[in-house]
């Protein structure tokens, strides 16, 4: 069924279309918005919706949807239907961004293609009937540039005009320059005058008393009269070749675009059926674009009528609160076959109305093919008729009316009603004697009800309360309120009726009690307690829904605790891998110092004119030695090593029994450890310790004095920590791969290859280069001498000669 401008206003939904069509690209995909309609066919609703949730899903993935470019060709197209018409040069270059965004459109649904199938099937299949249309963008690109001007070489004949225009034009140019000189010369201008233009014809700005010593054609004065514009004779008859120039140029951009017509037009019509495609992927990007800006879902449509919603809100007032930085209260709604039909009670001004629309809105944007603002894991159906009687805009003198008008929408609704109707009627029964008017509002609701017909109906009538407690097909609501507060929360409760608050709220005003007592006496206490009880049922609901939220906030924060403790724990287990990698590596770099410090021996004894036996035999002594290093202290150190699990080693026998406070320089055991360190420093219950060339921080009921001696090393003025480290890092930054030796005398090289040395194997250069020249070749054979002497070297040998030959010495590391 259609349904009038009227219906779609009482429900909101004009603004709504009003958002949609805003956001359209194109006046095609604003013609599919005016024509956006409810429909009752299962296949078409469930068709568009899956549609704009296809569309929703691309742009919450970031993706840009290939629109942009779309613009308005209908009209244009549809001008050169006429053989002989053409379409104008900058226009084309807006035919050519059409065509190439219907272009891309097909390149990214071809994208989206896969052996299982497309990505987003539904819009894929209309995207199907979209054809590309490249020979028609080759076409414009061979006679329009990027400017929308037509070029040069779209025909030989333009280009030769434009030639000939080019070559008057210099000619001019050079004629006016020589004018302007003379005429400047002679004191008949300024020498700054430049020429002007007046009527596409090139002038000269001349002074009136000079006017008559010029040569030419006066062509216009400015409106001061002080300027006079002068055409010099002597161009007066290029000028007259530039137009006529002009003009064939004219003619042949005619020729040219009408040709392109021509050759365009068997493609007007496929075109125009291509447009309205895209017209409707832009509707339906608009939907989508507005359904993200919501926070609309694709819901579960099943077949047959249902209603199983879960925060649901109305669109034009979540719109309208959030500019006011306002939270809108959702709405949760079931209804099913044996309780087809709600009926909300609950004071005014609480929500009753609103709760209406909002399920009117929902219902009615869903059939439209606009994804409703609600969760996904909502189930909808789809009615045949949606009937509305909301009486906005009431007044006084419009009761009689107004009820009739009432009277007549009940009439048509029990004349058209059936079980896939869905009634929403707002104060029912209200606008006449209430007597009469709940008893003929519950002779209606019991046609509603035997016909099978689906609604939501609001109302203030006790016996319409009573009457859907006690019969199948119907259930009661009401809209929260808070009595101590004294106001509405908002929030629709099934299950229950509401009370009006009538006596709460004419306490709360402060209405007189005599007054208030006069009243309860008038109606009697049956009314009065049974108002009572539905205040009584509405606070003890709503005490148990806040224990609910509360015992479900408490479990919420101990999952972000639980959460939070595993992560922390990870990390304090990252941590320490970090720490023992750490170890292992200032450990590593404590090894190779030991090396270097060895080198520099052997560099010594070599200085000293030591027999190169025993050379090698002291470097194979210190290696030995440092290898029972490695091997021992600083191997077995508790920083280098992963902590074993077992239990606490029992005290080793030359530890001190005595209870005596432990002081700087004593020997001492980390609990649980063998490794001897000397105390360095005491601070309150830390101390910090040497333990050979580490150093460390650990509590002081940690530590058991000894008598056993410190590792080598271990003392006041070790220094080993952070502060070195990242000296150690700057310099290995630092390193270069080549060392000047060159106009060094021969210890001073050799001292500083020797430190050079021991950087490179520490920082595993791999190769370096020793620049030291030729000369007589002293200092080479020197240096290599000195290489021989030093383990770590692997090979050495003179430079590729175009990069230094002889005078440099490259050295392979092991």
């Amino acid at each position: 069924m259609t349904y009038p401008d009227s219906f779609e206003n009482k429900i909101g939904f004009t603004a709504l279309r009003s958002s949609i069509n805003e956001r359209c690209l194109s006046s095609i995909g604003k013609e599919f918005c005016e024509s956006m309609s409810f429909s009752n066919d299962y296949d078409v609703v469930k068709n568009k919706l899956e549609a704009t949730g296809e569309m929703l899903s691309i742009i919450t993935s970031g993706e840009a949807f290939p629109l942009e470019g779309i613009h308005d060709i209908n009209t244009l197209l549809g001008s050169i239907k006429v053989p002989g018409t053409f379409i104008g040069a900058s226009d084309l270059l807006t035919v050519r961004r059409t065509l190439t965004t219907i272009n891309d459109i097909v390149a990214y649904f071809n994208s989206k293609r896969h052996e299982e199938g497309s990505e987003y099937p539904v819009l894929d299949e209309k995207a199907s009937m979209l054809t590309p249309f490249p020979e028609v963008t080759k076409l414009i690109d061979r006679i329009i540039d990027r400017f929308g001007n037509v070029k040069d070489s779209a025909s030989a004949e333009l280009a030769d005009i434009r030639s000939r225009i080019n070559s008057t034009s210099g000619a001019i140019n050079t004629i006016m320059r020589r004018v302007l000189a003379r005429a400047a010369q002679a004191g008949y201008i300024d020498t700054d005058t430049t020429p002007s233009v007046r009527d596409g014809r090139l002038v000269i700005p001349v002074p009136p008393m000079n006017k008559r010593r010029i040569n030419g054609i006066v062509h216009d004065e400015s409106a001061s009269g002080k300027t006079v514009y002068i055409e010099p004779a002597e161009i007066v008859e290029a000028n007259n070749r530039i137009r006529e120039l002009q003009l064939e140029e004219r003619r042949e951009t005619v020729r040219i675009l009408t040709a392109f017509a021509d050759d365009i037009r068997p493609h007007i019509e496929p075109i125009l059926a291509g447009m309205d495609i895209v017209g409707e992927l832009d509707f339906i990007h608009a939907k989508a674009l507005f359904a993200n800006d919501i926070g609309a879902h694709l819901p579960i449509l099943g077949q047959d009528v249902e209603m199983e919603w879960y925060h649901a809100v109305h669109p034009v007032l979540l719109l309208s609160l959030r500019r006011q930085n306002k939270e809108i209260i959702p709405l949760d709604i079931t209804l099913d076959r044996h309780a087809r039909i709600l009926i909300i009670s609950g004071p005014n001004a609480g929500g009753k109305s609103v709760c209406l629309k909002t399920v009117g809105i929902v219902q009615y944007m869903t059939q439209c093919g606009m994804l409703p603002p609600l969760y996904e894991n909502s189930h909808m159906g789809v009615f045949d008729d949606i009937f509305v009687d909301i009486g906005d805009d009431q007044s006084i003198e419009d009761d009689l009316s107004t009820y009739s008008s009432h009277l007549r929408n009940m009439k048509y609704f029990l004349a058209n009603g059936r079980n896939t109707s869905l009634v929403l009627i707002d104060e029912f029964g209200s606008g006449t004697e209430p007597q009469i008017g709940g008893a003929i509002a519950q002779a209606i609701l019991k046609q509603f009800n035997d016909r099978g017909m689906w609604g939501v109906i609001t109302t203030h009538f006790q016996n319409l309360k009573h009457y859907a407690e006690d019969t199948e097909g119907l259930i009661n609501g009401s809209m929260l309120y808070d009595r101590h507060l004294m106001q509405p929360t908002f929030r629709l409760s099934i299950g229950n009726p509401g009370s009006s608050f009538a006596v709460e709220i004419a306490r709360k005003i402060g209405l007189p009690e005599y007054i208030i007592s006069e009243a309860e006496a008038i109606v009697g206490s049956d009314y009065i307690n049974m108002d009572k009880y539905l205040l009584d049922i509405a606070r003890d609901k709503r005490y148990w829904e806040n224990k609910r939220i509360a015992i479900r906030q408490k479990e919420k924060k101990l999952e972000n605790q639980l959460s939070r403790y595993e992560d922390e724990a990870e990390q304090l287990r990252e941590k320490r891998r970090e720490i023992l990698n750490d170890a292992k590596e200032e450990a590593r770099k404590i090894l190779e110092g030991s090396n270097a410090s060895i080198e520099r021996t052997i560099h010594e004894i070599k200085l000293a004119q030591a027999d190169k036996t025993k050379t090698q035999e002291a470097r194979k002594r210190l290696q030995t030695e440092k290898d029972a290093l490695a091997q021992g202290e600083i191997g077995d150190h508790p920083l280098l090593k992963k902590a074993p699990k077992k239990k606490r080693q029992s005290k080793p026998a030359n530890d001190i029994a005595t209870a005596r406070p432990l002081n700087v320089n004593d020997n001492v055991r980390l609990d649980g450890q063998g490794t001897v360190g000397k105390i360095l420093e005491i601070n309150g219950k830390n101390a910090t310790v040497a333990f050979g060339m580490i150093k460390t921080t650990v509590k002081l009921d940690r530590l058991k004095a000894t008598i056993a001696q410190a590792q080598s090393g271990a003392g006041p003025t070790t220094v080993v920590g952070g502060a070195v480290s990242d000296a150690q890092r700057r310099k290995q930054l630092d390193f270069k791969q080549e060392i000047d030796l060159r106009g060094m005398r021969v210890d001073e090289a050799v001292q500083a290859l020797t430190y050079y040395i021991d950087d490179a194997i520490r920082f595993n250069a791999g190769t370096i280069r020793i620049l030291h020249g030729t000369g007589t070749g002293a200092l080479r054979q020197y240096l290599r001498q000195y290489l021989d002497t030093i383990d770590g070297i692997k090979s050495y040998r003179d430079e590729h000669v175009q990069f230094g030959g002889a005078g440099i010495t490259v050295v392979e590391l092991k």
